[in-house]
């Protein structure tokens, strides 16, 4: 019984043994430990991923352990097995396994009909290394397209609902409330509220220093919210209501991008009370 399953283990295949009761015991045994019954003469090939099902942590391997680095022994259940087989699984960290991880059978380069046949267990998933980098080159269109050239040209462009009489910023080509057309894009003013913020202390090539202060700023005459940078004032002295102009780059510097406001600068006006 154990010669077949050595002999299995070869040639890179693990079988167990089906019980009278139709159970596959893995390692196989001659007798049901159930019942106490022979078992058939049935090999049946399980594996080889299985499911761990629970595990003990060894953070000092010695000398006979089969890994020299810290490691799990486990109890493993092999895909259509019905006893869990005993193994050392390479995990890296405790952290990385749990029962229920999925683990596959990493083989010996050189089987001798022994259990060390199987090296060891290692999770299905543990880290992949890929030195690949994807750039992007998005192109604007539509709506975002015509924003974009006023920003360029350093003004906003919102549009004007002809039914709701809402106006939107940026500038879009129907009503989201009331999904009506928008006709032609109106310029706004560079000035506006701020109407909530929130200080930043991660760096950000963009921002003026940290911790910086990114705010929705209520354009004047518009009835939706624009998000942008916050300079030119200490972050903890920035507040609601107060009132805000963007700071453009030199018009010979600028592009289609929003990259052309360097970030709202108080105007010095005194703050607007928010309803």
């Amino acid at each position: 019984m154990v010669g077949r399953f050595l002999s299995e283990l070869r040639g890179r295949r693990i079988v167990g043994v089906r019980t009278k009761e139709g159970k596959v015991l893995v390692p196989p045994l001659e007798y049901d430990p159930a019942s106490g019954e022979p078992v058939t003469d049935e090999y049946v090939e399980v594996g080889p991923a299985g499911t761990v099902t629970t595990f003990a942590w060894v953070d000092e391997p010695l000398a006979g352990h089969p890994l020299d680095r810290p490691f799990a022994w486990a109890l493993i259940k092999l895909d259509g097995a019905g006893t869990a087989l005993v193994h050392a699984v390479d995990a890296g960290n405790p952290k990385a396994l749990a029962a229920g991880t999925r683990v596959w059978p990493a083989w010996s380069d050189h089987p001798t009909g022994h259990i060390t046949d199987i090296s060891h267990f290692v999770p299905e998933v543990t880290k992949i290394v890929a030195n690949v980098r994807a750039e992007y080159r998005l192109q604007a269109g539509g709506a975002l397209r015509v924003f974009l050239e006023g920003v360029e040209r350093g003004v906003f462009l919102g549009g004007r609902c002809g039914t709701c009489e809402k106006v939107y910023v940026p500038y879009r080509a129907s009503c989201p409330e009331c999904g009506n057309a928008i006709p032609d894009p109106i310029e706004l003013p560079d000035t506006g509220t701020i109407t909530t913020f929130a200080i930043n202390n991660l760096p950000d090539p963009r921002a003026p220093q940290v911790p910086f202060v990114s705010a929705y700023i209520l354009l004047d005459h518009a009835d939706i919210p624009m998000i942008a940078l916050v300079g030119d004032v200490p972050a903890h002295e920035v507040r609601q209501g107060m009132r805000v102009r963007a700071v453009w780059v030199p018009e010979g510097e600028r592009t289609a991008s929003m990259a052309n406001v360097r970030w709202f600068a108080p105007t010095g006006e005194p703050d607007v009370e928010l309803s």
